[in-house]
């Protein structure tokens, strides 16, 4: 391996050990506690060096959150895949969008701005979550009319985000009784989906 690829591999390295970092950092002190100094202390370089990589505080959150939706994507796409009737795929998306909630919640928090600011830019990362559950959606409803397809999304993610946001600013009612309360609200939904 040549110089050039190695200290591309230490870039990389470092870039990754930064938001490896920030993470850390935000699961003890949350996001008000993350700063360019405590990543910097964390990783044990100076600042400056942090500035190389990232321009800001905003541009680690931005990445952040990019790779959180990748990540949702990723959760979104393996639960169609179980299934191939639509509406079991539809279920089981959601289900896999609340567990991808409650097990990665600082990163939830910063995607959807769940008692934080959230990065607003839309970006394909941002969107793809969005185009899979929309896609089963207009599958189960035999439309293409995204007007109406856009609707019933919003309609399952106001619930199913409410129940999740009520979850991380307070103790809520117990995972069993969110899970069935989330399972009523995605069959109630879902029954006004066919045609």
């Amino acid at each position: 391996m040549g110089s050039k690829e190695r200290i591309l591999r230490q870039k990389e390295q470092t870039r990754a050990n930064i938001l490896k970092a920030a993470r850390q950092i935000v699961k003890q002190e949350g996001w008000q506690g993350l700063s360019m100094r405590k990543i910097a202390d964390k990783i044990e370089y100076t600042a400056p060096i942090i500035y190389e990589y990232f321009s800001s505080k905003e541009a680690i959150l931005q990445e952040l959150t990019c790779k959180g939706f990748q990540l949702l994507s990723k959760d979104l796409d393996e639960a169609k895949k179980k299934y191939d009737d639509p509406v079991e795929q539809l279920e089981c998306m959601w289900m896999a969008y609340w567990d991808f909630a409650h097990n990665n919640k600082e990163m939830y928090q910063l995607m959807y701005g769940v008692q934080m600011t959230c990065c607003s830019q839309s970006t394909p990362e941002s969107d793809h979550p969005y185009d899979l559950i929309t896609e089963v959606i207009g599958e189960i409803m035999k439309s293409d009319d995204e007007d109406v397809v856009m609707q019933k999304y919003f309609t399952f993610f106001s619930v199913i985000h409410g129940l999740i946001s009520i979850n991380m600013l307070s103790q809520g009612l117990g995972d069993d009784m969110n899970k069935q309360i989330l399972k009523d609200a995605i069959t109630g939904i879902t029954r006004t989906l066919h045609p």
